[in-house]
This record gives C-alpha cells, structure tokens and sequence, in this order.
C-alpha cells in the first residue's frame, strides 16, 4: 500500500447540455439552470416523449478541420473537444514527458448511434453504395480514445470502457489504478455519449424510462422526487486528466482534486433493474472508501447517480444509509446533476466526477433541482433547489448501469 503513487486531477474538459464548456457548465449547474427541452434533432412527434438534454450551439470547427468532421460521429467529436479544453487546461506540452506514458481510457456507452441511424436509412434508400468508408470507423466506441489519441498524441494505453451508465466512472477508476501502479503518469479519461437521435429516444420510449412531462421540460428531471416519472435522456462529453501527483508538481502544476479510492461491483439481477436491496450499490461504495483508506465518517458529499427514476432513486438512497448507517448518511450531503444535465448515459460518470471536483475544489455542493417533495424511501439531505456552500474534504461519486453494473470513485479535495 505504501508504494502506491497518488492520483491528482490536474485538467478539465466539458461538452453539455448546460454549457461548452467547464466553466460554462459548472455556472449553470450552481445557478440551478436546467439543459431540458424539447428536442430539435428530429421530428419527435410519433414518440411518447418530446424532450432531451440537447448540447447547443455545439461548434467545432476551432479544435477539428472541417474535412476531418465528416469521418467523425458526434460522440467522438465532443469527446475531442472535451479533451482539447483539459490538455490546455492541464498546461500539458509535448516536451512534458514520453508519450508512451501517456493515455486515454474513455467511457462510452454506445458510442455512434448518429452514423448508424444515418446509413441505415441511406441504406435502404439508396443502396449499399451509398455506405461511407467511414462509417465503420465512425460508428465504433474505441474511436472515442482513437481520436482523442490522433488529436493529442498519446502512445500510451487506449481502449474503451463499455458498461452502460457506468462507462465512464470505470474508465475514470481503471485510470486511476494504472497511474498509481506505476503504468502511466497521465491518462485522459472520462466519457462521451450522443444518443439523442430516432432510435435513441425510441428504444428508451420503449423500455418506458424516459420521462414524458413534455409540457414542462425543464421540470421533467426530478431525482428523488415522489413525482419523477423517468429520466432525460442527455449527450455531451467530460474529461479529466489524471496525473501522478509529483509529475504534476514538476510541472508547477496545482492539482484540483485527488482521486482516492474506486470500487465496483456487479448486482447479478437484472438486464435492466437493479438489485432491490441495493446490494451491489452498496459493495461498490464500501469498496471505494476501503480502498481510500479513509473511515465512513470523512465523507461529506456524494455526487448521486440520482437518476429520476422509480427504480434507482430509493434503491440507491437505502444502499447510503446502509453504508454510513442512519446518522451519518442523514448528515451526508447528496445531490443528483442529473436534475439539470439528463442523464448522459455512457458519459454520465464523467461529467458527474467533474462536477464533484470542482465541489471539492470550490466548496460548493450543486442542487437537485425540481424536487418538491421526496418520494417513498428517499429520505437524505439532497440539497434542494439551491446551490450550499459548505466544508468539503471527501466526496463519492456513484454510477449505475444496465445488467447491475455498478462503480463509485472517491476523491479528496487537494490542499
């Protein structure tokens, strides 16, 4: 355990529905500004739910040449951008270190659901002639880390992380072990998702997850509400740039955060549902802090997965309490992002993990919004309606997905 490297955070990169950027999206998420509205992609009408957390006004023609943009799906060209903004951020250079000691590991749940739909539909229109020799390369999630690699020049590992909803928290925690084991001093991680097309809202319409409260976009994310009736589904990207602590100070470079702790788990339960007794949400949480070497009482914030939803909301409040036990999970501040951001699928844990650093870094909790009265079994502090200063020196950050995959990372505030 002793010769275990530390973990900082050093750069970060956003692409969301409430901004292009960290700062953008940090404000919004602190003035408790809502992404949701109704969608403008397509013509949503024959479906049961009219809205989504769309990014706007999404351009990239500064970080991407415009004849490199049709080769890419949108996932791929967020996650590019996110990146482009947390190198620069981390003050990173070439001369900085091998590049072989530098990687990507990127959460992507779906990955390109845009260049699917796109040329299936020119398929049978036009014939398979009219397929592009880019749709492969386009549409498959390692071209997430791909690209970002093309772009920055990383040699070092690359690969994707797919788990659903928890993509991109594995691949922020997967990061986290390499560097501290000595692999890598530098990874880029985090996670992009463009799902916000036909048949990304249709498949969801279809599982009924999704919430229909089309008259009242902004209202219809309401983690822990009594009356949240499904998620919003979301899109964009985040990024973290993961560094060995004294590589960074070399470098003359202040960390914002420190990585700490990463658990996971598996409920074993269900394709879609998770475990009813929380179970696997509470293993990967107990995990997360044994693995920091803290004790139960040093947390004082988690980043929920929260996602509006009947099935994780009071599954996940009850798997807290049965970690910290009912006084300290009572005095525990937790608040869902997902009330302002939808649901980010596969880049979900990324933008939540940085959102939680900038909690650790700025001492501010963000809010649940649009939680008028708590439902059944939802009964902790979720910091309602309004952003909370407060002392924060230890926060979790929760993500769960399909198939009963779970994972949590813990982070520290740097000092």
């Amino acid at each position: 355990m002793n010769n275990r490297r530390r973990v900082v955070v050093t750069g970060l990169g956003a692409v969301s529905p409430v901004g292009l950027n960290t700062e953008e999206s940090w404000k919004a998420v602190l003035d408790g500004k809502s992404g949701v509205g109704p969608i403008t992609r397509f013509d949503s009408e024959p479906f049961s739910c009219h809205i989504a957390a769309e990014v706007k006004n999404f351009d990239p023609a500064n970080i991407i040449e415009s004849k490199e943009l049709k080769k890419l799906d949108l996932f791929s060209q967020y996650g590019i951008v996110a990146s482009d903004e947390a190198w620069k951020h981390a003050r990173l250079n070439e001369s900085d270190m091998p590049r072989e000691r530098v990687g990507c590991i990127f959460g992507v749940g779906i990955g390109g659901l845009y260049q699917i739909e796109k040329y299936h539909e020119l398929l049978l229109k036009s014939g398979p002639r009219k397929i592009s020799p880019f749709f492969i390369p386009g549409m498959i999630t390692n071209l997430g880390p791909g690209n970002i690699a093309i772009h920055l020049g990383l040699k070092g590992v690359n690969y994707t992380v797919t788990s659903a909803c928890t993509s991109s928290t594995h691949a922020i925690g997967e990061s986290f072990r390499m560097i501290r084991d000595g692999l890598q001093d530098v990874v880029v991680t985090g996670g992009s998702e463009a799902a916000v097309v036909k048949l990304g809202i249709g498949g969801f319409c279809a599982l009924k997850a999704l919430s229909t409260r089309n008259d009242d976009p902004e209202r219809a994310s309401r983690p822990f509400d009594k009356d949240r009736d499904g998620f919003v589904l979301g899109e964009g990207a985040a990024v973290l740039i993961l560094e060995e602590l004294e590589h960074a100070l070399q470098r003359g470079v202040t960390p914002l955060a420190e990585v700490i702790g990463y658990g996971f788990s598996c409920d074993a339960h269900h394709i879609t549902a998770p475990s009813p007794d929380g179970e696997g949400a509470v293993s990967c949480m107990k995990m997360a802090i044994e693995d920091s070497g803290l004790g139960l009482d040093q947390v004082q914030y988690i980043n929920a997965h929260g996602t509006s939803t009947d099935a994780n909301d009071s599954t996940e409040s009850q798997a807290i309490i049965r970690v910290f036990g009912e006084e300290l999970a009572h005095k525990l501040m937790v608040s869902s992002t997902k009330s302002m951001t939808g649901h980010l699928l596969g880049a979900a844990g990324g933008i939540e993990a940085l959102f939680t650093t900038l909690a650790l870094r700025e001492q501010v909790v963000p809010p649940t919004i649009n939680l008028e009265e708590p439902g059944e079994g939802c009964t902790l502090d979720y910091v309602p309606h309004k952003k909370r200063e407060a002392n924060i020196d230890v926060a979790l950050s929760n993500s769960f997905g399909f198939g009963g995959t779970n994972a949590t990372v813990a982070l520290r505030r740097y000092v």
